[in-house]
């Protein structure tokens, strides 16, 4: 399958991109004196509080991909693996799995895992070896004596 590749002709401009999706997905929000009311008792006080016009977003590959612009996630990654500026890409993954990874910390953290798992990650690594075969662990015990044979009682030992 053929991908079309976005054209960035300089560092600057992906960087740029990259760096407005992360800005992007901290949500926008101003300041408004609200009342707020600390127990029930207390008659409540105006304080200036946070009021959001576009909430916080996760990051996603997906997402990513969408804000520079590409037709799929598959073209994204096609970029990654052989597009001009791959190493800018790769690291926007990068900090993508980071946060992922931050979530773990959390609970319930089975979004975070599923993401990793799709990112690529393996819960236990298993290791083949490739000369290793069955009749291999096959394991046989022979006893050799050495030495004089132990004595069955006081009197067979010689002083």
């Amino acid at each position: 399958m053929k991908h079309k590749y976005i054209l960035f002709s300089k560092v600057e401009q992906i960087s740029h991109r990259i760096a407005d999706y992360f800005k992007w997905i901290e949500g926008e929000y101003h300041t408004q004196l609200l009342p707020f009311k600390p127990t029930a008792k207390s008659p409540p006080e105006m304080r200036e509080q946070k009021v959001w016009d576009r909430e916080p977003q996760p990051p996603t590959l997906s997402g990513l991909a969408f804000h520079l612009g590409f037709d799929s996630l598959q073209a994204f990654e096609a970029y990654e693996k052989n597009g001009r500026f791959a190493a800018i890409a790769q690291r926007a993954r990068l900090k993508i799995e980071s946060e992922y990874e931050k979530m773990l910390h959390h609970q319930p953290a089975t979004g975070a895992i599923f993401a990793l798992k799709s990112l690529g990650w393996m819960e236990k690594q298993t290791v083949k070896s490739p000369e290793f075969t069955p009749a291999e662990s096959t394991l046989k015990i022979e006893i050799i004596p050495t030495g004089p044979a132990p004595a069955s009682c006081e009197q067979d030992v010689k002083v």
